[in-house]
């Protein structure tokens, strides 16, 4: 089965870690076209239209469009998409049409749009990134998202213990809780010593990832979901915190099936203390770290969640 993804930009760098995972992990192919670059973070790309110089590379456009069997689009991507001198629309009989969303604002604010186009072109292979999404679309199916977790980058480090560090990497920060976080973190800096609260931003995503792994908790958000940040510091053996809702708890551990999850749950008006305790507990950090670590190789690891990804293709 040849799959081509297609997005106007790749969200968090998911569509090249399921392209890369497709080929390591699978007898099948995938190549992944996008548009543009949003934020800069410079996520590894496969085919990227503004760096194309070449009419031989405008040509292998031409073809996969052609070759590919599946058209697996993302975000707000679909068939009226243009790519260069090339509208998908003129290469679609005949394809498997995947919708996979990703939490985008218009989809968020406008889901009835989808689901009314969606259900007048008959799509039925509908996608979403995180649980809390089913609600927006209920015809879908949670496609876990997924991080490289054997990349050096994305393995736990021996840390430095003489400042406790709690790390936060908000690509948009009004959907982040992020100037809440901050508030209790210069708080908390007033009682408790060698304590150190980091915000990522503007960041290239290796370097995110570098400071990352040399912080020993992270915190993601508190909407009751969880970002591909949350998996970034699992992946790395951090202790990541989280507003998970019991939805998303029922649906991660249907996904395990039945293994706890990782994650240190906490809440709005309990957060402030949940870190204070972790920073002063290094035991029970350290527990929730190496748990981490441990839940992401047996349960979160590539091939099982590439694999989930190929069985939605083939149902």
């Amino acid at each position: 089965m040849k799959i081509l993804m297609i997005a106007i930009n790749d969200p968090a760098g998911t569509c090249i870690n399921f392209t890369n995972a497709i080929n390591k992990y699978t007898e099948h192919s995938c190549r992944l076209i996008t548009k543009e670059i949003r934020y800069n973070f410079m996520f590894e790309k496969d085919i990227h239209l503004p760096w194309i110089k070449h009419k031989s590379e405008w040509d292998e456009v031409e073809e996969l469009l052609k070759q590919s069997d599946v058209f697996h689009f993302h975000m707000t991507a679909d068939e009226d998409i243009e790519l260069g001198p090339f509208k998908v629309k003129d290469f679609i009989k005949g394809k498997m049409i995947v919708h996979h969303h990703h939490g985008h604002p218009d989809f968020r604010g406008n889901s009835w749009k989808y689901r009314e186009k969606y259900k007048k072109k008959k799509r039925i292979k509908l996608l979403v990134s995180t649980p809390d999404l089913l609600n927006l679309l209920p015809d879908a199916m949670w496609q876990p998202n997924l991080v490289p977790i054997n990349d050096p980058l994305y393995q736990p480090i021996k840390k430095q213990e003489e400042t406790t560090k709690i790390c936060h990497s908000p690509t948009r920060r009004e959907l982040k809780n992020t100037d809440f976080f901050i508030h209790l973190v210069n708080d908390l800096k007033k009682e408790i010593s060698n304590f150190e609260g980091i915000i990522i931003e503007n960041t290239l995503h290796k370097e995110c990832l570098k400071i990352k792994q040399r912080s020993h908790i992270l915190f993601d958000h508190l909407h009751g979901y969880f970002g591909v940040s949350s998996l970034e510091g699992l992946s790395q053996g951090l202790c990541v915190i989280a507003g998970l809702s019991e939805f998303c708890i029922r649906h991660i551990e249907g996904f395990s099936n039945g293994i706890k999850h990782p994650w240190f749950i906490s809440k709005k008006d309990t957060l402030k203390q949940d870190i204070k305790n972790l920073v002063l507990d290094r035991d029970l950090r350290k527990q929730y770290g190496e748990y981490s670590r441990v839940f992401m190789e047996k349960v979160w690891n590539e091939e099982r969640v590439v694999n989930r990804l190929i069985e939605f293709y083939l149902i």
